[in-house]
């Protein structure tokens, strides 16, 4: 198990646990919606950083991005297993063709 994984794991198990015991869980207990946009604003920050070239925080962003994205699907009740589900079924598709065939 990767540490993505692992983390997928622990912010499932925050689902329902006391807000005030758990950063996680206080995330969650805010819904959905705020979820997501704390996810929104972790990319932004990694945008900033990214466009800076500062390679060391677009590290630490990135990171904050994958977890908001964990907890953002966790709130939907979408799992690291349907999300990497989906990317194997992409695999060896052409990203034009990909994006062509959503219309």
């Amino acid at each position: 198990m990767n540490a993505l994984e692992k983390l997928a794991q622990t912010i499932e198990s925050r689902k329902g646990a006391d807000p005030d015991s758990s950063w996680t869980a206080k995330l969650l207990a805010k819904g959905p919606e705020k979820c997501a946009e704390k996810f929104g604003e972790e990319a932004i920050e990694a945008i900033i950083e990214a466009a800076k070239g500062d390679t060391a925080k677009l590290t630490s962003e990135a990171a904050d991005v994958l977890y908001h994205l964990l907890v953002m699907l966790a709130a939907r009740d979408v799992s690291l297993a349907d999300v990497m589900g989906e990317l194997e079924r992409r695999e060896g598709t052409s990203g034009i063709a990909e994006k062509a065939a959503r219309k």
